[in-house]
C-alpha cells in the first residue's frame, strides 16, 4: 500500500495571495482545522511545500 499523508489545515487562508487558496482548495482544505488524507505522490509534496505555512503535514504509512 503505498503511503499517504495526513494534512490539517492550522492557519487562516484570510489575507493570503489567491495563488494559495487556490492550493488549499486543490487539497480539499476549505476551514480551519480540517484534516485530508490524500496519497504521497510529488504534486501533493509540493502543494504542501508551498503553503507549508498554514498547514501541518505527516506521514502514514
Amino acid at each position: 500500500m503505498a503511503a499517504k499523508l495526513k494534512i490539517t489545515l492550522v492557519r487562516s487562508m484570510i489575507g493570503r495571495p489567491e495563488k494559495q487558496r487556490k492550493v488549499l482548495r486543490g487539497m480539499g482544505l476549505t476551514k480551519l482545522n480540517k484534516t485530508v488524507e490524500l496519497e504521497d505522490t510529488p504534486s501533493i509534496r509540493g502543494m504542501v511545500n508551498h503553503v507549508s505555512h498554514l498547514v501541518e503535514a505527516e506521514e502514514i504509512k
